[in-house]
């Protein structure tokens, strides 16, 4: 069973996904450390950012589990994130290490922004959380002050915007719910509500199937 999940930044879409691969007992992808982690990787060796080719490089370099938490879910990393993933060549040397993982047998949770629409097209769920965009700048900003750190939620209200903007204008794997994906919008939702709306779309999915 492999259960695509998609959506924009601080959707809720990762602990979600979290979520529903541990109740099913399925090995879970976050794609987005991805491409933080390629983001990282350039800024670690003082490269450029918009410099494909080396994006390219540190992308094939990646693993897919040697990932320090801490550094890559910053909001800063998380803008640079958005500025490699708009590269074609970075997303193709991306996406076979993604379906290589979604082959697992017995599946996978996949999350990102491009699951079920290129990752995964034949995913058995497909979900795509959302929420509008203030509520994700509130959310951002209050996980930023119970980690002990400064928020500005009007900056990361821009973030939230121009990230979405970006990911949803690039030419490679845009941002967009798939057609056969249900939507589940997080907007008036607590987490455990939306992990139960979230488990009643997988149920009601290997049911049909």
């Amino acid at each position: 069973m492999i259960i695509a999940i998609d959506g924009p930044a601080a959707s809720g879409k990762g602990t979600i996904a979290r979520r529903i691969a541990a109740h099913y007992g399925l090995p879970h992808l976050d794609t987005g450390l991805l491409y933080r982690a390629t983001a990282a990787a350039l800024i670690a060796d003082d490269r450029n950012l918009y410099d494909e080719a080396a994006a390219v490089a540190a992308a094939r370099g990646l693993g897919l589990s040697d990932f320090d938490d801490a550094t890559l879910r910053t909001r800063q990393m998380g803008e640079a994130a958005s500025v490699v993933a708009a590269m074609p060549g970075v997303r193709a040397a991306l996406i076979e290490a993604q379906r290589a993982f979604a082959s697992w047998p017995g599946g996978a949770v996949l999350d990102g922004r491009d699951i079920g629409t290129v990752v995964c097209p034949e995913a058995d769920v497909k979900i795509f959380v959302t929420a509008s965009a203030a509520t994700r700048a509130q959310r951002r900003a209050l996980e930023l002050i119970r980690s002990g750190e400064k928020a500005d939620y009007e900056a990361i209200l821009a973030d939230i915007i121009r990230r979405d903007a970006r990911d949803s204008g690039r030419a490679a794997a845009p941002l967009r719910r798939a057609d056969d994906a249900v939507q589940l919008d997080t907007t008036h939702l607590g987490i455990d509500a939306a992990f139960a709306e979230a488990l009643s779309i997988v149920e009601a999915a290997r049911i049909r199937a």
